[in-house]
């Protein structure tokens, strides 16, 4: 028997907000969130004509949503810092390490924002 839905009502509406917060995001990486309806919402990225995107992630979850486009958010802002500069080398934490004090907690109050807009407790 065909499931009707995979995704609980109120979850789609929390991974909607979810998606709605992380709207920069999408203008900077290639990344797009959709709602697929009963089967979620789902993440397309790294598009490549003509054959599509080659990646594509589906979240019936609106935390796990969260802490991937927070991941891809944080980790693009961390690349962005880190361009030209001998911390390309680095892996992320390294990169966020090197930041200044006052670099980081700009970047960790952003997560709280996005959270705060998303319905999201940390």
């Amino acid at each position: 028997m065909k499931k009707e839905a995979y995704i609980s009502k109120e979850e789609q509406e929390k991974c909607r907000k979810v998606a709605d917060a992380f709207k920069e995001l999408y203008e900077k990486e290639d990344i797009v969130v959709l709602d697929a309806g009963k089967y979620g919402y789902v993440k397309l990225q790294y598009y490549k004509e003509p054959f599509g995107f080659d990646d594509v992630f589906t979240y019936t979850d609106s935390r796990d949503l969260f802490d991937d486009l927070w991941d891809e958010w944080f980790n693009g802002r961390l690349l962005e810092y880190a361009s030209d500069t001998p911390m390309m080398e680095f892996d992320y934490p390294d990169i966020f390490k090197c930041l200044p004090k006052d670099k980081q907690k700009e970047l960790m109050d952003r997560k709280i924002a996005f959270a705060e807009e998303a319905g999201i407790i940390l």
